[in-house]
């Protein structure tokens, strides 16, 4: 087994007790994103290795120590590529560097380069990128899930050990149902948005993507913690996510909401998390039903709530202080224009459009304030089933992956590969996917674990000990 396949976790022990270096590491990593990456495109920017081995020298300390990870390519990193996978931000390098980078870097980890998303984070395929679309390790005719996809494909790959992604409506976990990996999205302030190129302010979170539970823990307990550079960052004690691993769950209380097994989901995909959901009962976990009523708004509710935050968050891409600027303007209102038609995708458009829509005069208080309304009813309803339940079972995603171009000219389509998780991100609690399984032609199925806001340690012991018994995630894709 190449060192690229490890375990961080595995990895670590080794380079501490002098039997690897970090060095060593890089080489097979390289090696992998050298013959592999041409069938995936998982990297928009990869690092040169000259910088790679320089910065590997020596590290032996922390708790990433030498381990190569790999961002998307919406966290800034000083004086490196940071383009959110868009023409508009083409040679963008940002003077600073994300609160999460910083955090990785203090305890020794070395940073790949940043991984190929949708563009600005606006989809669910990673087919929206200004650098082409990312393939799923396991069927390289079909897509990863979005917008994390670059993240979730490099990790599934053995191109990266691990990575981060960012979550606004599902977009580490169902990237990470659809390529057979562990992602998972932290509470809402739980981890530090400072450096993270925003999509929708009230819903991004910042989110490992990782092999195993183990190195979730792991990486979670880095990137956690309080941030006086981002006002929404929660001033709460974080603890060693690591610690929970191996927790006896027995006599914990599942919830299963009838909700989330409607007409509509794929078959294998509920049979596995149905199997899964038995997994569960068998390990002495008590199975509750649960009614989550206004699930069936979600989806509404968050393309209102996040175009329109989109929309107001693009508007300082303009082509003035950074990134492409168009040389066919005449004027400032046609440089506006011109660089903004040149720069921006048809996906970045509709948002933009949409989100301009429902905060104009006269629709606010019909779509925009409704919304808003309707996410406190949805959080209000979590409020209520944690108080039968630990955490709550369902699917990540309605389907495995699909081929690519299967849906891009149907929006609406689209929008629903989100329907499972996009509830958490609107309740601001923490969820996680992990493998539950594969469909007979051998795409992975994933299953989500929920949890109460800041209750990740819930999740880390539910998630682990399912993983440690079903052993999902043992096969690897096969990419010749």
């Amino acid at each position: 087994m190449g060192l690229n396949q490890r375990t961080a976790l595995d990895l670590i022990e080794s380079v501490k007790r002098g039997k690897i270096n970090s060095s060593d590491i890089i080489k097979d990593v390289l090696k992998r994103i050298k013959d592999v990456d041409s069938k995936i495109n998982a990297f928009a920017h990869l690092n040169s290795a000259e910088d790679l081995f320089k910065n590997a020298e020596g590290k032996k300390s922390g708790r990433l120590a030498g381990i190569p990870v790999a961002l998307k390519d919406n966290l800034c990193e000083n004086d490196r590529l940071t383009t959110c996978s868009s023409k508009i931000l083409s040679g963008f390098k940002p003077p600073y560097s994300a609160t999460v980078v910083k955090k990785l870097e203090d305890e020794g980890a070395i940073i790949l380069g940043k991984t190929n998303m949708d563009e600005f984070a606006f989809g669910s395929s990673c087919e929206t990128s200004c650098y082409g679309t990312t393939r799923n390790p396991w069927d390289t005719k079909r897509i990863p899930g979005g917008s994390s996809g670059g993240s979730a494909a490099a990790v599934a790959a053995d191109e990266a050990v691990m990575a981060l992604g960012s979550d606004t409506g599902g977009s580490i976990r169902q990237p990470a149902a659809l390529c057979g990996v562990v992602g998972m999205k932290p509470t809402y302030g739980r981890v530090s948005r400072y450096g993270l190129i925003a999509f929708a302010s009230s819903l991004d979170q910042i989110g490992p993507i990782t092999k195993d539970v183990s190195d979730c823990a792991l990486l979670l307990s880095v990137i956690s913690g309080h941030d006086e550079s981002d006002s929404t960052s929660a001033d709460m004690p974080v603890p060693d996510y690591t610690d929970f691993l191996g927790s006896e769950i027995r006599g914990m209380r599942a919830g299963v909401p009838k909700e989330y097994f409607v007409e509509g989901s794929d078959p294998e995909v509920e049979k596995s998390v149905r199997k899964a959901i038995e997994t569960f009962r068998g390990m002495g976990v008590e199975i509750v039903e649960l009614d989550l009523p206004h699930t069936k708004y979600a989806v509404g509710t968050y393309y209102i709530i996040a175009s329109a935050e989109a929309s107001s968050n693009l508007s300082r891409f303009d082509g003035v202080q950074y990134g492409h600027r168009s040389s066919s303007s005449k004027d400032i209102i046609d440089l506006y224009s011109a660089t903004r038609s040149e720069g921006f995708g048809d996906e970045a458009k509709r948002r933009i459009m949409l989100g301009a829509y429902v905060l104009s005069s006269g629709y606010y208080d019909a779509y925009y304030l409704k919304a808003s309304k309707v996410r406190t009813k949805i959080k209000e309803d979590f409020d209520n089933a944690f108080k039968k339940c630990d955490v709550i079972l369902t699917p990540t995603s309605p389907t495995p992956a699909f081929k690519a171009g299967e849906k891009m000219n149907d929006p609406l389509n689209m929008y629903l590969s989100d329907v499972y998780t996009i509830p958490a991100n609107l309740a601001g609690i923490p969820a996680v996917s992990v493998p539950c399984g594969f469909t007979k032609s051998g795409l992975p199925i994933g299953l989500q674990i929920i949890a109460q806001a800041f209750r990740e340690d819930n999740i880390i012991k539910a998630a682990h000990a399912f993983e440690v018994t079903a052993k999902c995630n043992n096969r690897k894709p096969d990419l010749g």
